[in-house]
C-alpha cells in the first residue's frame, strides 16, 4: 500500500451471486473484526443496482476495501476491474487471478501442466456424462460454496443429474475420489496449516458446511509428514501459478491409496463463524482480527 496510513475500511458484501447470504455472514464477521482493530468502518451492501452501492462508496471515501463477496462479480474478476479503475486498494486477488480461479476447468489445467495431480474428468455435455462410468462428481464450472455439486454413485442419480442438465450446457464431471476431505489455507504465498473435515452425517456440501456443528474440523490435519509436505507444497504451488495474494484456500482429496488430488482454489474464502480459514490461521496465533489485520495491510490494486 505504499506507506498509506489506513483509518478507512469499507467492507464489500452480500453481493448478487447464488453465495450472497455466505458474504453477509461473512461480512458480519469481518465489520467485527476492523471495528476492534480501530478503523472506521462502513458496510457496502452489494446489489444489483451498481450507481446506488457506488454512491455509497465513494461518499465514504475509505482508504481500503475489503472484498467479503463471494462467487460471480465478487470474486471473478469483475468487482477487481471496478476497484482497479477506482484505483481504491482492495484485499485478496486481483482480476486476472480472480478470473482464472474461478474457472475450475482452467486451473484444474494449469495445476495438471505443474504436476499437481487432478482428478480425471473435465468439462463434458450431458450426452457425453450418460456414457461415463460412476462414480462421478458433477459440478458448475463457476461457482464456490459446492453450490450446485452433485455426488452420482447410483444409476438413478445419474437419471437425476441428467433431468436437471441445463440445456445445451457443459458442466464439469470428475471422477469421485474416495476418500479424506482436506484444505490448506495459504497466506501471501506460504501455507498456514491444513484441515481434514468429517462431516457427521452425507458429505461436505452447502448444508453442511455452514450448519454450526455438522462437521468436525480437525487442526491440523492428522496426515504423515510427507502429506503434509506435500499438501502445502501444491497450495502454496497452485496459488503461485494463479498470481493470487492475500489469502486462499485450496481443497484436496486423500485417496485411500495415499494420494493427494487437488481439487479447487477459493481466492475469497469464507469468514463465517464455520469457515475454515480463520480457524487454520490460529495454528500461526493469528486470531480472525489479526488475519483481517493482515489483509488490510496488503490490500492493493494490481
Amino acid at each position: 500500500m505504499s506507506g498509506q496510513t489506513v483509518k478507512k475500511v469499507a467492507v464489500l458484501m452480500g453481493g448478487i451471486s447464488s453465495e450472497r447470504e455466505i458474504s453477509l455472514l461473512s461480512g458480519q464477521g469481518v465489520m467485527a473484526a476492523v471495528q476492534k482493530l480501530g478503523y472506521q468502518v462502513k458496510a457496502i451492501d452489494v446489489t444489483d443496482n451498481l450507481s446506488q452501492w457506488m454512491k455509497k462508496l465513494m461518499d465514504f471515501e475509505p482508504d481500503v476495501i475489503f472484498n467479503a463477496l463471494h462467487g460471480k462479480f465478487g470474486e471473478d474478476g469483475s468487482v477487481q476491474g471496478i476497484l482497479n479503475a477506482l484505483k481504491i486498494p482492495y484485499t485478496h486477488s486481483g482480476v486476472l487471478a480472480s478470473a482464472v480461479s474461478m474457472d475450475k476447468e482452467l486451473t484444474r489445467l494449469l495445476a495438471d501442466q505443474a504436476g499437481i495431480l487432478i482428478a480425471p474428468g473435465g468439462l463434458k455435455t450431458a450426452k457425453e456424462f450418460k456414457k461415463m462410468a460412476l462414480p462421478l462428481v458433477v459440478k458448475p464450472n463457476n461457482e464456490g460454496s459446492s453450490c450446485g455439486v452433485r455426488l452420482v454413485l447410483t444409476q438413478k442419480e445419474k437419471q437425476d443429474v441428467l433431468h436437471d442438465w441445463p440445456l445445451n450446457q457443459k458442466l464439469l464431471v470428475e471422477k469421485y475420489i474416495a476418500g479424506r476431505e482436506l484444505a490448506v489455507a495459504v497466506l501471501d504465498g506460504k501455507a498456514l496449516g491444513s484441515v481434514e473435515l468429517k462431516p457427521k452425517k452425507g458429505w461436505y456440501d452447502y448444508q453442511n458446511k455452514y450448519t454450526e456443528g455438522a462437521v468436525d474440523h480437525f487442526i491440523p490435519a492428522p496426515v504423515t509428514g510427507s502429506q503434509k509436505q506435500k499438501l502445502h507444497a501444491y497450495a502454496e504451488k497452485i496459488h503461485k501459478i494463479l498470481g493470487c495474494r492475500g489469502v486462499t484456500r485450496s481443497d484436496f482429496r486423500l485417496s485411500s491409496s495415499g494420494h493427494i488430488y487437488f481439487l479447487e482454489i477459493n481466492t475469497n474464502p469464507g469468514m463465517t463463524p464455520t469457515s475454515l480459514v480463520p480457524d487454520i490461521a490460529k495454528l500461526k496465533h493469528l486470531s480472525y482480527a489479526d488475519l483481517v489485520d493482515c489483509l488490510i495491510r496488503e490490500a492493493r490494486c494490481d
